[in-house]
């Protein structure tokens, strides 16, 4: 879920660390971070969290019949 109120801190998506290409996180407060660490200044920003995609729909068990009007 995107707006849990338990959520595991990373500094993948603080408010204060910006995602380079390479893996890591460079952060305004405590210098260049891994995608998986956290401080203690950490922020949440859930606009840098991406959610998982949603599964693809089983439509196997449809007939035809089920989709005309």
């Amino acid at each position: 879920m995107l707006f849990r109120k338990r959520i595991p801190r990373s500094c993948t998506y603080c408010a204060f660390g910006v995602q380079l290409e390479d893996g890591q996180v460079l952060c305004s407060k405590s210098g260049m971070r891994t995608l998986e660490d956290s401080c203690r200044r950490f922020r949440y920003d859930p606009c840098k969290r991406v959610p998982s995609k949603a599964k693809a729909l089983d439509f196997s068990k449809y007939e035809n019949q089920d989709f005309s009007l």
